[in-house]
């Protein structure tokens, strides 16, 4: 198995789109509220791919396999949509493509980054953890009365 992975061009808007939904499936029905991710287009990943913000393609013997997308907040660079398809998972791809974000966060000269996760999902607060991250607050989505995600932070 031979990893590459690359910066994302707009021309890739179709794949990264594909690669988010099929990884995010499984949590179709019942993450709540559901996971804006099962709605991604590639229109909607075109707009997420200008100025500032890019994505990571990760391909493994040539064939897409995850992404991660990236945007700046604040003094940080913010990575969502972290996705590997699960043909694909405990290969150290996933770590692969936040080591990625992190150079890149590097290279643009920030103090950190960051990320959101589910509550309800352990085992990639687990992974995050792992990889250095801490948390740093918990959040709640519109119409709940109760933290449903939790924001954690790695400084460079």
């Amino acid at each position: 198995m031979t990893a590459t992975i690359r910066l994302a061009e707009r021309a890739d808007a179709a794949t990264l789109a594909a690669l988010i939904v099929a990884a995010f499936e499984e949590y179709r029905g019942w993450l709540a509220p559901p996971s804006a991710a099962l709605a991604e287009t590639p229109a909607t990943i075109a707009t997420e791919l200008v100025g500032s913000h890019g994505a990571a393609l990760a391909e493994v013997d040539g064939v897409a396999a995850g992404c991660v997308l990236f945007n700046p907040r604040g003094a940080d660079l913010y990575f969502g949509r972290l996705s590997v398809l699960p043909s694909h998972r405990r290969t150290g791809l996933a770590e692969a493509l936040v080591a990625f974000v992190e150079a890149e966060a590097a290279r643009r000269g920030t103090a950190g980054v960051l990320l959101s996760v589910r509550i309800t999902l352990p085992a990639n607060q687990r992974l995050f953890a792992r990889l250095g991250y801490v948390e740093i607050g918990r959040q709640a989505h519109p119409g709940f009365d109760h933290p449903t995600w939790i924001d954690m932070r790695k400084s460079l």
